[in-house]
């Protein structure tokens, strides 16, 4: 029996998954949670085997509550479930030690199929997500963005200038400045609005 932690913020959503893997012989919802430090006490109290986690969540999102949950507890299996499929997310979400990422416009065999991968320590992916890591592995969009590139991006299209992005980064302006040179040059564009404007098309960043 796979015990499964279900962690969302809508209500309406726990119940429709838990309705869901109560279907299957092999899967037992064992609790639900609805924000981050939720979560990680549920997983402390509960051990699950697998963890479905949502990205969009209060008070800690889904991807630190990842990355607490892997460092905390490696044991636990985390297979992310979310509306969002843009490269800066799953990126993240890997990083952070998930073993899969599944989007919420799965059917019931692929989210049941998931869950079972995810236990087996297999990684499971949406057709629509497997889709956009190989062809970042091939170089189809581009030289990657790094970790503190996107980092930086994010500041500028929350309009940053470079010495509020320096502290708020710990880093020097100079340093900002190097950053952006590098991204202006991987996304092909001459100045920060056409940066954040080329990223948001390619779903490297998402506003909001």
């Amino acid at each position: 029996m796979i015990a499964v932690l279900i962690v969302d913020d809508h209500p309406v959503v726990r119940d429709g998954l838990t309705a869901i893997l109560g279907t299957q012989p092999d899967l037992d919802v064992v609790g639900t949670a609805g924000t981050g430090p939720a979560a990680l006490r549920e997983v402390a109290a509960l051990a699950p085997d697998v963890v479905l986690m949502d990205l969009q969540l209060p008070e800690l999102d889904g991807i630190a509550t990842t990355a607490a949950i892997r460092e905390r507890h490696p044991r636990v299996r985390v297979l992310v479930l979310t509306s969002y499929d843009t490269d800066a997310d799953i990126v993240a979400a890997i990083e952070a030690g998930a073993v899969g990422y599944l989007l919420k416009d799965a059917d019931r065999d692929e989210l049941c199929g998931g869950i079972r991968a995810a236990a087996a320590g297999r990684s499971a992916l949406s057709p629509a997500v497997a889709a956009k890591v190989l062809a970042r592995m091939r170089g189809e969009t581009g030289p990657g963005l790094s970790t503190r590139e996107i980092d930086v991006l994010h500041a500028v299209a929350r309009g940053h200038s470079n010495k509020q992005i320096a502290r708020a980064l710990h880093i020097s302006e100079a340093t900002v400045k190097t950053h952006l040179l590098h991204i202006y040059a991987k996304l092909g564009v001459d100045d920060r609005t056409a940066a954040v404007t080329e990223a948001l098309d390619r779903g490297v960043i998402r506003l909001g």
